[in-house]
């Protein structure tokens, strides 16, 4: 396992996110620190938690974090990587990984894979992963499902379940889940700043396909393992404290 790149944790929620998300109490730690933890054992160099929030920083040194403070809310997600890695003063080769913050459950080794990936394809700037799942999960309002072409580079992302199935005589047995697992090349986070803007990330709210309307290749593969319940609404939590109990953990 190569331990040639770095992960960026962002820990910045939304309106659309229920209050203290990343503070959130899972037997006596935060969810923050959870996936700090699975981060650690990718066997990545360097990983930073980047937060806009003063509490979620201190919390996180407290627990031997690296933080990067960002200020201003008119950055999102990919540019957020860029300034991150700016302030870093990372290389334009290095590889990151992005790791949600709200993947408490996600194994090292995956995203190991999605780096190693990368660092393995000289041709592409960008690496993702997908599960493969069922039509009722494809159709569920938070899946963002993707297809590729014949050498496994993404074509299309959408909220939508893809391919639409139209003929009568044809049965697709699973599809591809995007799981918002992603390597970088730092550079390439840099030049995302200044791209055009794309009709598709507008109309499909996934600033992804930014980067395939400008031509750049994005490789995907199956996730080498299940990344588990995320956190995306109040409710999950419960569901991820009974994945993670202590008790539970001991008897594996």
């Amino acid at each position: 396992m190569s331990d040639n790149f770095k992960i960026i944790i962002l820990a910045i929620f939304d309106k659309y996110d229920f209050s203290n998300k990343a503070m959130v109490d899972i037997h006596g730690k935060s969810m923050l620190q959870y996936v700090f933890e699975c981060a650690k054992s990718s066997g990545a160099n360097e990983i930073v938690i980047a937060t806009d929030n003063a509490r979620v920083g201190m919390a996180a040194e407290d627990f031997g974090a690296t933080v990067c403070m960002l200020v201003g809310d008119n950055l999102k997600g990919i540019s957020r990587l860029a300034e991150v890695a700016d302030k870093m003063s990372w290389g334009d080769d290095v590889v990151v990984v992005n790791f949600p913050a709200d993947a408490p459950l996600i194994p090292g080794t995956v995203i190991a894979q999605v780096a190693e990936n990368l660092m393995s394809r000289t041709d592409n700037d960008c690496a993702t992963l997908y599960s493969l799942v069922a039509r009722d999960i494809a159709e569920k309002e938070e899946t963002i499902n993707m297809v590729v072409d014949s050498v496994d580079n993404v074509m299309y992302l959408s909220h939508l379940p893809i391919p639409y199935i139209h003929s009568e005589d044809y049965e697709l047995s699973a599809y591809k889940c995007y799981l918002e697992v992603n390597a970088y090349r730092a550079g390439l986070l840099r030049i995302f700043r200044n791209l055009p803007e794309s009709d598709l990330d507008q109309a499909e709210n996934i600033e992804e396909l930014k980067l395939l309307h400008n031509g750049v290749a994005m490789h995907a593969d199956e996730a080498c393992a299940s990344v588990g319940q995320r956190v995306i609404k109040e409710d999950n939590i419960a569901k991820i404290k009974f994945l993670i109990e202590p008790e539970r953990q001991a008897s594996k």
